[in-house]
């Protein structure tokens, strides 16, 4: 339903004084979910970068270096690599919702069964036979 013309000029004056804070601004920025999935993805960047510089480090450094190096190095590329990965699973699932004029972050994750998932047939598949008499 689209805003009458008082609602919105209130709306934008309201938009207007709230982008001029920059304390509202930045409590804002730092709670938004794509920021803070970037900053994921930055930091897992920078790690897979140390583990690559670690390891070519290694073995250009020589034999008594690479024992330890090139595997703290490989550890290092692989939990960047995972965190990237983690990052963009955790980003593209985050939804924001507004309850009583208070936005929480929802994610995701698994809360309950699917409607048409495998725990939600297998139910289904047990009351019917609950429900006839078949279970034994």
């Amino acid at each position: 339903m689209p805003l009458s013309d008082h609602e919105q000029r209130l709306f934008e004056q309201i938009e207007q004084s709230l982008s001029e804070d920059p304390q509202f601004a930045s409590a804002v920025r730092a709670h938004d979910p794509a920021h803070v999935t970037r900053r994921r993805f930055i930091l897992a960047g920078v790690v897979t970068v140390i583990g690559i510089a670690v390891v070519i480090g290694t073995v250009i450094v020589g034999d008594d270096v690479a024992k330890w190096g090139a595997p703290i190095g490989a550890v290092l590329m692989f939990g960047g690599l995972i965190l990237g990965l983690w990052a963009q699973r955790r980003g593209s699932n985050v939804k924001l919702k507004a309850v009583d004029g208070k936005a929480s972050r929802t994610t995701g994750g698994a809360k309950g069964p699917k409607p048409g998932g495998f725990t939600s047939r297998m139910e289904e598949r047990w009351r019917r036979r609950r429900d006839n008499g078949d279970i034994f």
